[in-house]
C-alpha cells in the first residue's frame, strides 16, 4: 500500500525540484526567455542580460538598404518628407544666415512641444486623468553612445580618412602625371564652377540630382548604359592618345 503513495507523490516532488532550479536564459529553452516557474529573481537577472546584450551591439543610424530606399522612392511619404525638409532648409539658409536658420528651427520644435504638454495637461486635469508625461516614451529611451559603438565609428571614419590621404598625396606629388592632369582640369572647371554658384547653391542642386537622377536611372536604364558606354570608349581612346604622346608615360608602360 505504501508503493502507490509514493508513485504518486513522484511527479510532485520532481516538479518541485525542477522548480528549484531553474534553467539559465539560453540554456535548454529559447535564448534569453525565463522559465515560467522562476522567481523574481529570474525575471530580473533575465531582464538585465537582455538590457546588457542589446546595449552591447552597436546600433547604426542609417543602414545601407534605408538609404537606397530613400533615393528610389520606395516610401513616397518618408522621402517626400526628408526631400522637402531638407529642401526647405537649404533655401533657408540660402536666404537667411546659419544662426537665424538654427534660432527659427529650434523656436518652432519648442512651440509644438511646449504647445503639446501644454494641451495634455489641461486634457488630463479636465477629465480627471493619470496618463502622465505625455513624451515619457521617448524621455525613457537611452540615447547613450557606448564606448565600443563610438570605436567601431571612428574605426570606419579613419578607413575613409586614410584612403583620402593616400589619394590626396598620389595626385599632388604626381604618381600619374594623367591623374594629376584631370585634377587640374577638373579644378580649372570647378573655378568657373564657383564663379556662378556659391556653396549653398550647388547643395541644393546636389540634393536635387541625388534625390532625381536614380529614380530616372532605374526607369531608363538601358537607354542610359548605352550613351554612357560610347562616351566611355571616345574618353578612353581620347586617354590612350594623350599617354602615347608624352614620353615619360610611353616610356613607363614599354617597360
Amino acid at each position: 500500500m505504501a508503493e502507490p503513495s509514493a508513485a504518486t507523490q513522484s511527479p510532485s516532488i520532481s516538479s518541485s525540484s525542477s522548480g528549484a532550479e531553474p534553467s539559465a536564459p539560453g540554456g535548454g529553452g529559447s535564448p534569453g526567455a525565463c522559465p515560467a516557474l522562476g522567481t523574481k529573481s529570474c525575471s530580473s537577472s533575465c531582464a538585465d542580460s537582455f538590457v546588457s546584450s542589446s546595449s552591447s551591439q552597436p546600433v547604426s543610424l542609417f543602414s545601407t538598404s534605408q538609404v537606397h530606399d530613400l533615393i528610389f522612392w520606395r516610401d513616397v511619404k518618408k522621402t517626400g518628407f526628408v526631400f522637402g525638409t531638407t529642401l526647405i532648409m537649404l533655401l533657408s539658409l540660402a536666404a537667411f544666415s546659419v544662426i537665424s536658420v538654427v534660432s527659427y528651427l529650434i523656436l518652432a520644435l519648442l512651440s509644438v512641444t511646449i504647445s503639446f504638454r501644454i494641451y495634455k495637461s489641461v486634457i488630463q486635469a479636465v477629465q480627471k486623468s493619470e496618463e502622465g508625461h505625455p513624451f515619457k516614451a521617448y524621455l525613457d529611451v537611452d540615447i547613450t553612445l557606448s564606448s565600443e559603438a563610438f570605436h567601431n565609428y571612428m574605426n570606419a571614419a579613419m578607413v575613409h580618412i586614410n584612403r583620402a590621404l593616400k589619394l590626396i598625396i598620389r595626385l599632388f606629388l604626381v604618381e600619374d602625371l594623367v591623374d594629376s592632369l584631370k585634377l587640374a582640369v577638373f579644378m580649372w572647371l570647378m573655378t568657373y564652377v564657383g564663379a556662378v554658384f556659391n556653396g549653398i547653391t550647388l547643395l541644393i542642386l546636389a540634393e536635387l540630382l541625388v534625390f532625381s537622377v536614380p529614380i530616372v536611372y532605374e526607369k531608363y536604364k538601358t537607354q542610359i548604359d548605352h550613351y554612357v558606354g560610347i562616351a566611355r570608349d571616345q574618353t578612353k581612346s581620347i586617354v590612350e592618345k594623350i599617354q602615347a604622346k608624352l614620353p615619360g608615360i610611353a616610356k613607363k608602360k614599354a617597360e
